[in-house]
């Protein structure tokens, strides 16, 4: 247990922080694995319909710094890549 106030705060703040990145990160996984089901399946209509989602989602984390901008990048330009090859 913590022996100070600040480091008491501190512990709780991590807790709430920990769970709020939880959720962002397994949203994050699960739009891109829509992205990616819709291109295993060679639907393209609906690939797109999931990219602009998983785009506009991993871009929303950037804003709350969640991602770094090149990550957010990185992962919609390869996502990007594979619909423009179906």
């Amino acid at each position: 247990m913590a022996n100070h106030k600040q480091t008491a705060k501190r512990a709780k703040q991590t807790i709430v922080k920990t769970e709020r990145n939880r959720f962002y990160k397994t949203r994050i996984k699960n739009v891109t694995k829509a992205v990616v089901t819709a291109i295993e399946a060679n639907d393209k209509e609906a690939a797109a319909a999931a990219m602009k989602t998983a785009n506009k989602y991993l871009h929303h984390c950037v804003s709350k710094n969640i991602l770094k901008l090149g990550t957010a990048s990185r992962k919609v330009s390869r996502l990007q890549q594979r619909i423009n090859a179906l």
